[in-house]
């Protein structure tokens, strides 16, 4: 499937919805627009009840979504305000009231693992890989909301090796930890993926909905006000030195400022 500008595209078969993250000269990072439409679609299946599993892939095979679009960051004037718009986006695709899966190829870093980690149930290649290198990238953060997610599904170890070292992880190690569902082979990763999906089509979707929705509220449950990280590190030097760096070609001179 291809596009000529990026973009997500969804297709409808039968009770199955099929969403593609489609930038794969970029890796499938996400440009605004990409995060807008992510959250129309979003919105769009869960009011149509036909609708009884989604499946969330990237274009290609070298990436699910490698992150964001790193020029959006230039103009970035609101500090921690994109962390806000990106977690009203991100809360249409955990509260959907479906089972949802994502199909990983390559690399699921940044907004990708958050993807990933959002969906019910992750199926990934072998060779995959995991984390949110931005200690190393860009220098930025992540919201209350979007730790908290990532924390009750990998772990706070597990978080913290991502965060604070920027380690990439394998997929053995998050299938032996339960964060993936199951690992193959890109030749198999389709079929298992469309099994699952039909096991879950032949569910009850109330039981299903009930399930995923009250586990989804007991995750965002007392989170704690951390507007003034979110202002001070999206208003920090470092932060614009890494959003030049990453676009410039050099790895980032790193101020604490």
């Amino acid at each position: 499937m291809t596009s000529i500008s990026p973009c997500i595209d969804l297709q409808l078969d039968g009770s199955i919805a099929r969403i593609t993250f489609n930038n794969p000269t970029a890796r499938n990072a996400l440009t605004w627009p990409m995060y807008e439409e992510l959250k129309r679609i979003c919105d769009a299946i869960a009011n149509t009840p036909e609708i009884r599993v989604a499946i969330f892939r990237g274009a290609g095979d070298k990436a699910f979504v490698s992150g964001s679009d790193i020029e959006q960051f230039v103009d970035l004037q609101k500090d921690e305000a994109y962390e806000v718009a990106v977690d009203t986006i991100f809360h249409s695709l955990q509260h959907l009231p479906i089972p949802t899966i994502a199909l990983i190829e390559g690399l699921a870093v940044g907004s990708g693992l958050l993807i990933a980690t959002a969906c019910d149930f992750r199926i990934s290649t072998d060779d995959a890989r995991f984390g949110i290198p931005v200690a190393k990238t860009l220098g930025n953060c992540l919201s209350p909301s979007n730790l908290s997610w990532i924390a009750y599904h990998l772990g706070v170890p597990m978080v913290k090796r991502m965060l604070l070292t920027t380690e990439l992880i394998k997929a053995p190690e998050l299938l032996n930890s339960g964060y993936l569902y199951q690992t193959t082979s890109p030749d198999a990763i389709t079929e298992l993926t469309e099994a699952l999906a039909s096991k879950l089509v032949a569910l009850a979707p109330i039981t299903q909905k009930a399930s995923k929705v009250t586990l989804a509220r007991l995750m965002e449950s007392n989170l704690p006000d951390c507007t003034e990280l979110m202002r001070e590190t999206y208003n920090s030097v470092d932060f614009k030195e890494g959003v030049n760096a990453f676009l410039e070609g050099r790895p980032p001179q790193w101020l604490g400022k």
